[in-house]
């Protein structure tokens, strides 16, 4: 069948060379680096980290970090491997395209659009939300929004979108060195809060370091669709802290360390991608572990978790609050609106690679995929990307789709890590700069651990989730498979062989 074909690895990299269409090799390892951690650091070390320690795993939420950080590590590597063999844009979708064929491709596509666009009007909402906060503490009275006659508009997400688009456009090593000003920034604001803290740290707030599970309130209702895909499947009953509430923090935290793979995504613009993009994607990987680690023994440290808790939305300023420490908060006020600056470049630019590639194939309008001829930036479809996400940040509740974005890049996982054990089969003639060690066993077992973090996310997720592979499937039926240019070229060969001379 035609959906199951797969692309040839040596098209794909032909076409990053057609004319009108091509990206520039600009990045280094460091910028690379940067860019991990860039878009890592940001809502999950200031506000993700208490709410799992919170709400699922209490002190352990440091092993919580730990299994995310493996779970990550793990598909980097498949990552990793693909972006030596096959270094252009589109990270998992084109990875797929080469090994399992048209319509799984499509499929890990549209979902990479997911993550991509939902974490970035999401992050976007968070930015604006910051915003106010810093205003407030600078004793500033600003409105948050703008009322247009029925419509309300948050101005803040629609800035800061529009601002970090423009920057795209204009040049993604541009872009890159404002990232870096703003990363180092929220380094030594993490630094700031991993120092501070670690002052108030009592060993006795450690203990018990994994907390007994304790019963979740009666499934009725719609609490049947908050409770984990696990449980609901299971038939246990669902439950806080405990063995399950170290997983269970565990695919929360895993947004934490969402944009790793859109590092991957960037490959066509690297320079010496064999040897850059295994360094810059490890080297940021291991910088954000690390931090991740330090400021989740500070937090829990500082506070018994019980006191997280009992906060409707828990964050860091939380605990620096609960110790009276109301100047530290400021400051992580301060570090959070830097913080989820640079994410959201990063996000957005992912996003425009992402629909580049597919546009390239014709999944999506070919016309999406034209890039600027004097500064090889995908400035359309760029543009188009924060149009839209500015549109939906600024005007609608997009953060009650949060888990959207953790269960969109855990399924392209999976996908990934088996599908190295595809293109080995397939070409061995490859020689990639990284292979993951051990054979089939990495792979293996990081789509397993991946899997299993997906089933630790609610029903309600699964049940959206499973609402938008259904889009995505009517709009690839549609309209990419019939205008996909791998078919077109199979179709052309076929037509070539019936007209010739018998």
């Amino acid at each position: 069948m035609q959906i199951f074909r797969t692309k040839p690895i040596e098209a794909t990299i032909a076409e990053t060379h057609e004319p009108g269409r091509r990206l520039k090799r600009s990045l280094s390892t460091w910028d690379l680096m940067i860019m991990g951690v860039a878009v890592a650091v940001g809502a999950g070390i200031f506000s993700v980290g208490a709410k799992a320690a919170a709400n699922f795993a209490g002190p352990a939420v440091t092993l919580s970090f730990a299994i995310a950080a493996v779970a990550c590590a793990l598909a980097i590597m498949c990552y990793a491997e693909f972006a030596t063999a096959i270094p252009v844009a589109g990270s998992a979708y084109v990875f797929t395209y080469a090994t399992m064929g048209e319509l799984l491709a499509w499929i890990i596509g549209w979902n990479l659009i997911l993550e991509l666009f939902t974490a970035a009007a999401v992050i976007a909402k968070y930015w604006g939300i910051y915003l106010s906060k810093v205003f407030s503490l600078a004793g500033l009275d600003v409105p948050p929004s703008i009322q247009f006659g029925p419509i309300e508009l948050v101005w803040g997400p629609f800035l800061i979108v529009a601002v970090f688009t423009a920057l795209l456009v204009i040049g993604t090593k541009l872009s890159a060195r404002v990232a870096n000003v703003f990363t180092v920034i929220k380094i030594a604001v993490v630094l700031f809060v991993i120092v501070v803290g670690f002052f108030y740290v009592k060993a006795e707030n450690f203990a018990p370091f994994i907390p007994d599970a304790v019963a979740a309130k009666s499934a009725g209702g719609t609490e049947v669709l908050q409770q984990s895909l696990f449980s609901f499947l299971t038939g246990s009953a669902p439950a806080h802290y405990g063995l399950f509430g170290v997983f269970g923090g565990a695919a929360l935290v895993f947004f934490a360390f969402i944009g790793f793979d859109v590092v991957a995504t960037s490959a066509e613009e690297v320079k010496d991608p064999q040897r850059t993009l295994p360094r810059g994607i490890f080297g940021g990987l291991a910088i954000v572990t690390l931090l991740y680690i330090l400021v989740s023994l500070a937090l829990t440290g500082m506070v018994p978790y019980t006191v997280l808790a009992q906060a409707e939305a828990p964050t860091l300023t939380t605990a620096f609050e609960a110790v009276g420490n109301t100047d530290a908060a400021k400051v992580i006020a301060f570090g959070s609106l830097v913080g989820l600056t640079t994410v959201i470049m990063v996000l957005l630019m992912g996003l425009a690679r992402v629909i580049l590639a597919m546009s390239r194939d014709g999944l999506l309008p070919h016309a999406l995929s034209v890039t600027s001829a004097k500064r090889s930036t995908p400035a359309r479809v760029q543009i188009i990307c924060g149009v839209a996400v500015a549109l939906v940040a600024g005007l609608t509740k997009v953060d009650v789709l949060e888990e959207m974005i953790n269960i969109g890049t855990l399924s392209a996982f999976v996908v990934v890590s088996l599908g190295i054990i595809v293109l080995r089969r397939k070409r061995p003639d490859l020689k990639p700069a990284f292979r993951v060690p051990f054979g089939k066993v990495i792979p293996i077992v990081s789509a397993l651990l991946c899997l299993y973090l997906m089933t630790n996310l609610a029903v309600e997720t699964w049940i959206y989730f499973a609402g938008w592979l259904v889009v995505g499937l009517l709009i690839y039926f549609t309209y990419g498979q019939r205008h996909s240019r791998l078919n077109e070229r199979f179709a052309a060969e076929r037509r070539a062989v019936e007209d010739a001379p018998k």
